[in-house]
């Protein structure tokens, strides 16, 4: 699933290509995704302008004329920018036409992603109980510390919780978890204050770093320009069981936590 970075990326990309350009009109080819796509979308769109483009989580928000468009990529999404037409592929969904020319594609082979217009979006269900994004001032040590007060819930089941925080998914709160020294399944609430001062750098830093290579190309994500992401090669736990840990040569261990796997090293995170 494309995470934080991803998405940040994809906005980063697109930003320059969409932003200030109009609307032409939006071909709606399968409406069937997570939710449905309201049929009145495409003619409530045209002739919008972009004003802005910009992200909460991992939701992009496209700041029109005629309303927020909220899109989320899925399990499997991915938006591009194409200069001209070109004859779209089977999971090729939606095209957003403008008349400056050009089009920006959303391809999504799991139809899990969604495209959502709403007038106020900070009040749209999806958005209104979102924690602090992770990279913002609001998310420190003190307010990591103060939600996980009392918590018997693991760590890092605490990190991926987007009411506590946006966007920590599961890549990332592996590697932040490592690179703190912290056990995933160790329960938030039984955490130290001053551990929590590395967790949040550590969180941070991640996060910063797979941003700067484009994010992480697992399976079939490619940014908004058409290109992987190659954080992947600076992964140190993630997918990694059985391959000895990169600071202390004992294997990588996998466990499954609330369903999702989770890897750490039994010697250097405690």
């Amino acid at each position: 699933m494309p995470e934080l970075p991803e998405v940040e990326t994809t906005r980063r990309g697109l930003a320059p290509y969409v932003v200030g350009r109009s609307i032409a009109r939006v071909e709606v080819r399968e409406p069937r995704l997570r939710w449905p796509v309201a049929k009145t979308l495409p003619r409530t769109l045209a002739a919008a302008r972009i004003n802005s483009l910009e992200r909460r989580g991992k939701y992009l928000l496209f700041r029109t004329d005629a309303g927020t468009l909220l899109v989320h990529l899925g399990m499997s999404g991915s938006l591009r920018f194409l200069p001209s037409p070109a004859p779209p592929s089977t999971h090729d969904h939606i095209d957003v036409h403008f008349t400056e020319g050009g089009l920006l594609r959303f391809n999504d082979p799991r139809r899990f992603g969604s495209f959502v217009l709403t007038e106020k979006p900070e009040a749209h269900p999806l958005l209104k109980s979102l924690g602090p994004e992770p990279l913002g001032a609001e998310f420190d040590a003190d307010y990591l510390a103060a939600t996980s007060r009392k918590r018997r819930v693991a760590i890092k089941q605490h990190l991926m919780n987007a009411n506590v925080v946006v966007g920590i998914g599961n890549i990332y709160a592996n590697e932040a978890l490592f690179r703190a020294g912290i056990h995933p399944l160790r329960a938030a609430g039984r955490i130290a204050r001053a551990r929590f001062e590395p967790l949040v750098a550590a969180a941070r830093d991640v996060l910063r770093n797979a941003i700067d290579e484009g994010g992480t190309t697992l399976r079939n994500f490619v940014g908004g320009d058409g290109k992987p992401g190659y954080f992947r090669g600076s992964l140190r736990v993630y997918e990694r069981d059985g391959l000895p840990c990169v600071t202390c040569g004992t294997a990588i261990e996998r466990r499954v936590l609330g369903q999702r796997a989770t890897y750490y090293c039994r010697r250097c995170q405690r």
